[in-house]
């Protein structure tokens, strides 16, 4: 069976000394994310305890977790030209992951006067409306030449939403903001920045790594908008705990008052934004986890598996984790009731452990 491409792409930006090329070390556990030219990319397996357990309770040989792409771009500054090439790698992501510096540090010295994450955050999202800008711009004017040709426009209602999606850009309006999913859906041919989730990771020192990122001036009123969240880290003290035995590593995460790692905080608030969700597929060859948008139909996440499945779908047999580790096992939860058949339109719900019965005959 094919491997599928990770379902969910994150691109990592942020201006110089942010600490963005740390982040990305620990989600990629790459070693060092370097300063080369152009966008870095690595893959993350996601930590999933429930993954070992659907494994352990289906004699499983092998383990494949559901991965994360991350893409990481070069630094930005404020105003300087040439960086459309850099931030032309976010155009195929799903959600944009903003470092926003909120250290001191001396030895690290920060671009701009003072340290301030929302006037970073502020700054990032105006980079990304002037790009969308220009694409707008350069689409609606092809739009308008081909019309002038006589030429018929190829999708009905193109030019209408385009110019009102330049509308809003230029009032400074994000496009996550100001379009409904389905017309982001229909321009996403476009890659429009400002219409990708954001979420802004707020980078601080030791001493505030348990702080509340919408405690810091300005970004309290960033937290309440659409499709956008916040969530802190210290990206050096982080990385200085991922090379500590597993233990030591938890309590010292204890004594600064965060509950898990940088990278599983992270990954979990771009799946809490993009409303993601995972469900599991087992037997004695192979356990497996897989991503999906919450309550996606069953066909659908059958079609993310393999095409045929999809195709040739009959039936799906669902037990919910919940109840199958309750069961001991497959054949135990069928014995219990608690494994039940659904149809093509059954929405798969978060943890669901799946038995996909087709025929392509």
């Amino acid at each position: 069976m094919p491997v599928p491409s990770p379902p969910v792409r994150a691109g990592i930006v942020g201006f110089a000394a942010s600490g963005k090329k740390t982040l990305f070390s620990l989600l990629t556990q790459a070693a060092q994310a370097g300063y080369a030219a152009g966008a870095k990319r690595g893959v993350l397996a996601v930590p999933d305890e429930r993954l070992e357990v659907v494994a352990r309770l289906h004699h499983s040989r092998t383990i494949v977790p559901a991965t994360v792409e991350v893409v990481l771009i070069p630094a930005l500054r404020r105003g300087a030209r040439g960086q459309t090439e850099n931030l032309a790698a976010l155009r195929d992501v799903d959600a944009i992951v903003h470092v926003a510096r909120a250290f001191d540090d001396p030895t690290v010295p920060s671009p701009f006067d003072s340290v301030d994450p929302a006037r970073d955050a502020v700054n990032l999202e105006l980079e990304l409306l002037l790009t969308d800008l220009a694409v707008l711009e350069k689409r609606i004017a092809r739009l308008d030449y081909d019309r002038a040709r006589g030429k018929p426009e190829a999708v009905r209602g193109e030019r209408d939403l385009l110019d009102r999606a330049r509308r809003e850009v230029e009032r400074e309006a994000p496009l996550r903001e100001a379009l409904s999913r389905d017309e982001r859906k229909r321009l996403a041919g476009y890659g429009l920045m400002s219409a990708k989730p954001h979420l802004v990771v707020v980078n601080v020192g030791e001493e505030e790594a348990g702080r509340d990122p919408g405690s810091w001036p300005g970004l309290e009123t960033l937290a309440a908008r659409p499709e956008t969240k916040l969530t802190t880290i210290s990206a050096r003290i982080e990385a200085e705990i991922a090379e500590l035995p597993e233990d030591d590593a938890v309590e010292f995460r204890r004594d600064l008052g965060v509950e898990a790692g940088a990278a599983d905080r992270v990954i979990r608030a771009i799946f809490e934004l993009m409303d993601q969700a995972t469900f599991y597929t087992a037997a004695e060859n192979e356990a497996r986890a897989w991503l999906f948008r919450r309550h996606t139909r069953a066909r659908d996440v059958a079609g993310d598996i393999h095409t045929d499945m999809a195709r040739g779908f009959i039936r799906a047999e669902v037990v919910a984790y919940d109840a199958l580790v309750e069961a001991g096992s497959w054949d135990a939860a069928r014995k219990q009731g608690a494994l039940r058949l659904e149809g093509k339109d059954y929405p798969v719900q978060d943890g669901d452990v799946l038995l996909i019965r087709f025929n392509v005959g």
